[in-house]
C-alpha cells in the first residue's frame, strides 16, 4: 500500500456543504472519500469506518472541531487516527492550540489546493510507514508467520469479539517433538530450517480471516481459531499432525518416528469476562503436556 493507490481513506468534516465538496473534489479519485456534516456524525463514521486521516474543520455549531479531536484521542479505537485542522482561525494560538490537542498538521483557509494535497500525501506517507513498521514488529524473524506479541494482541481481540457474539474460541499449541536432540545432531541451521516447514504447516492451518498461527517461542507454535468450537478445532489439529508427516523431514535422533512430529494441545471455550481468562492458555498447554507424556506425535484436548 502507498498513498497513490486508492487504499487510504480520508473523512473530511465540515459544517459548510462547499467546503466538503471542495475537499472531496480535490482528493476524489485519489483516496476514498467520506463526509460528516457535524461533530457528532464526525465521531460516528470514525469509529464505523477508521479512515486513516481527518480533515477536520474547527468552526462548527454544537460541537467544534476542538470537541472532535478531544473525543477521538479519548477512545481507544479512534486516538491513532492523525487529524490535521483546515480552519479559517490562523491566529498562532488557536494552531498552537489544536497541535496541543493532537493535530498533526494546521491548514489554513483559504488554502492552496496544491499545497493541501502535499500536506496530506505526506502524512499518508508516515501512516504507511508506521503500518509497516508494525507489521515487521509482529511478525518472527525466523518463520515470517506472526509472533507472541501479535499473538497476544489477536487473543485479547477475539477474547472481546467471541464474548460479545457468545461464540467459542478455540486454541492449540504444537510443540516439535525432540527438537533439542534434532539440533544435537543435525546442527541449527537445520532446525531453523525445520521450524520454517513446521511454521508453513501451522500457518496454512489458518484458513480464514479471523484464524492465527504464531510462533510462541523456540519450538513451540499456536493456532488461535475464532468461532471454531471443540469438535471442529481437534479435527484441524489431526490434519495438522498428518501434514507434517506428509512433509517426511527425516529426524535421525528421534525415539518416536523416522521423521519430524509435533506434539499438539488445545481448549475450546466460549469467553466470559472482559480479560482474557489465564486458565485458558494453562488447559491448552496442559493438554500439550499430556500429548508429550503420552508418547508424543498425538492430539490431546482439554477437558470442558
Amino acid at each position: 500500500m502507498t498513498p497513490h493507490d486508492g487504499n487510504f481513506t480520508l473523512l473530511v468534516v465540515d459544517d459548510d456543504k462547499q467546503s466538503r465538496l471542495l475537499l472531496t473534489e480535490l482528493f476524489n479519485g485519489e483516496y476514498r472519500i467520506i463526509q460528516a456534516k457535524n461533530g457528532v456524525q464526525a465521531l460516528e463514521r470514525a469509529r464505523t469506518h477508521e479512515p486513516d486521516l481527518v480533515l477536520l474543520d474547527v468552526l462548527m455549531p454544537e460541537m467544534d472541531g476542538m470537541a472532535v479531536i478531544r473525543e477521538l484521542k479519548r477512545d481507544d479505537a479512534t486516538r491513532h487516527i492523525p487529524v490535521i485542522f483546515i480552519t479559517a482561525l490562523d491566529a498562532a494560538a488557536d494552531e498552537e492550540r489544536g497541535l496541543d490537542l493532537g493535530a498533526v498538521d494546521y491548514i489554513s483557509k483559504p488554502f492552496h489546493p496544491s499545497i493541501a494535497r502535499v500536506r496530506v500525501r505526506n502524512h499518508l506517507h508516515i501512516v504507511h510507514q508506521r503500518r509497516l513498521l508494525e507489521r515487521i514488529a509482529a511478525l518472527d524473524g525466523l518463520t515470517g508467520i506472526p509472533n507472541r506479541r501479535r499473538f497476544d494482541e489477536a487473543l485479547a481481540q477475539e477474547w472481546s469479539r467471541c464474548r460479545r457474539s457468545g461464540q467459542p474460541l478455540s486454541l492449540i499449541i504444537a510443540d516439535v517433538d525432540h527438537f533439542k536432540e534434532y539440533n544435537d545432531t543435525l546442527g541449527h541451521a537445520a532446525g531453523d530450517r525445520v521450524l520454517q516447514e513446521v511454521a508453513a504447516v501451522m500457518y496454512h492451518g489458518a484458513r480464514r480471516p479471523g484464524d492465527l498461527a504464531a510462533r510462541y517461542g523456540g519450538e513451540e507454535f499456536v493456532l488461535l481459531l475464532p468461532e471454531t468450537d471443540a469438535q471442529a478445532a481437534q479435527q484441524l489439529a489431526h490434519e495438522l499432525l498428518q501434514r507434517l508427516q506428509a512433509r517426511k523431514l527425516p529426524h535421525p535422533a528421534s525415539t518416536v518416528s523416522p521423521c519430524v512430529t509435533i506434539s499438539l494441545g488445545g481448549t475450546s471455550a466460549i469467553p466470559a469476562g472482559k480479560e482474557v481468562d489465564p486458565a485458558f492458555f494453562r488447559q491448552a498447554d496442559a493438554a500439550l503436556y499430556q500429548a508429550k507424556a503420552g508418547g508424543r506425535n498425538q492430539v490431546r484436548w482439554a477437558a470442558a
